[in-house]
C-alpha cells in the first residue's frame, strides 16, 4: 500500500532563525489591527502580555522601525494599532506565503516516487536566550595584540562595542561595513540614573525611556525605549526600581561592558 505524502512547509523572514518573523508573529500583528488591543492579541494567540510586548519589540528592533503605536485615551485608558509599515508587512508575509504554499503544491504533485526523496536536508537552527538582540552594521574594527574591539552603529544615533578574540573575528569575517547580530542578556544589563559623572568601567551606554515595566515576586523587567527606536530589557530588583524612582515615561540609562556583547552573523 502507497501512502500518499504531500510536502509542507514554514516561511520564516529575518536575518537570522533567532530573530525571523514567522506565522505566530504576523497573526499577532493581525489580531493588533482587528482589536485595536495587544491584550486581546494576544489571548487570542494563546501568548502572555508579556510574550506579545517581547515579539513587539523584537519586531521593531529587525526592521529598523516600529510596527506597533501605542494610542491614548480611550475607555480603556488607550489602545495599540499598527503603523502603516506594520500592514505593509502583513500584506507583503501573506502573498509570500500563498506563492510559497502554491510551490509546495506543485512540488508536491511532481513527485512521483516520495520516499526516493524521503532523505531530507535539515536546516541547523540557532535559538538565543538573550532578551537583547540589536541588528546593525560594523563601523570600527581595532584590533589589539589579542582581541578585537568592534563598533556596531545601530538606529539612530547608538553605537554598541564588543570585544572578540582576533579567531572569533576571522570567523564571522567581520570588516568595516559587514551586517551584525549583537546579543546582549537582560541579567547583564546595570540601570543608572544618576548623571552625577560617576566613572565606570562599561563601555556601552544607551540612554533612553522606560516604556515597559512588569514587576514579579523578586524582580522586575524593565524595557527602555531608545532615540532610534531601539528597546533594551533589564532585569533589575523591586528594590531598585524603588530606589531609582523607575516607573513608565522615566529617563534611564542602560550600561553593559563590551565583554557581555556576543556577535552573530546570518550564515
Amino acid at each position: 500500500m502507497t501512502m500518499s505524502l504531500k510536502l509542507y512547509g514554514d516561511i520564516w523572514l529575518g536575518q537570522d532563525e533567532s530573530s525571523a518573523l514567522g506565522d505566530i508573529r504576523i497573526s499577532l500583528l493581525e489580531e493588533i489591527d482587528k482589536s485595536g488591543s495587544i491584550t486581546q492579541a494576544a489571548k487570542v494567540i494563546g501568548v502572555s502580555y508579556k510574550t506579545a510586548w517581547d515579539a513587539v519589540d523584537a519586531m521593531k528592533n529587525l526592521f529598523g522601525e516600529p510596527l506597533v503605536e501605542s494610542l491614548s485615551g480611550g475607555s480603556h485608558g488607550g489602545g495599540t494599532r499598527l503603523t502603516e509599515e506594520g500592514r505593509k508587512l502583513i500584506k507583503s508575509y501573506r502573498l509570500i506565503q500563498h506563492e510559497h504554499e502554491r510551490f509546495l503544491a506543485s512540488l508536491s504533485d511532481g513527485m512521483d516516487d516520495f520516499q526516493s526523496y524521503y532523505q531530507l536536508i535539515r536546516r541547523l537552527s540557532m535559538k538565543s536566550s538573550a532578551r537583547n538582540q540589536f541588528f546593525g552594521k560594523v563601523t570600527r574594527i581595532r584590533g589589539g595584540p589579542i582581541n578585537s574591539e568592534v563598533e556596531i552603529a545601530l538606529n539612530g544615533e547608538a553605537r554598541i562595542v564588543a570585544v572578540i578574540t582576533h579567531e572569533s573575528q576571522e570567523n564571522l569575517g567581520l570588516k568595516q561595513g559587514s551586517e551584525v547580530w549583537a546579543l546582549v542578556k537582560a541579567s547583564w544589563v546595570i540601570l543608572s540614573t544618576d548623571d552625577s559623572g560617576i566613572k565606570l568601567s562599561v563601555r556601552n551606554r544607551l540612554s533612553g525611556t522606560v516604556s515597559r515595566l512588569t514587576k514579579d515576586s523578586v524582580n522586575s523587567d524593565v524595557v527602555l525605549t531608545l532615540a532610534g527606536g531601539n528597546t533594551v530589557s533589564a532585569i533589575v530588583t523591586n528594590d531598585s526600581v524603588e530606589q531609582m524612582g523607575l516607573q513608565v515615561g522615566a529617563q534611564a540609562c542602560a550600561l553593559f561592558k563590551a565583554s557581555s556583547v556576543i556577535l552573530g552573523v546570518a550564515a
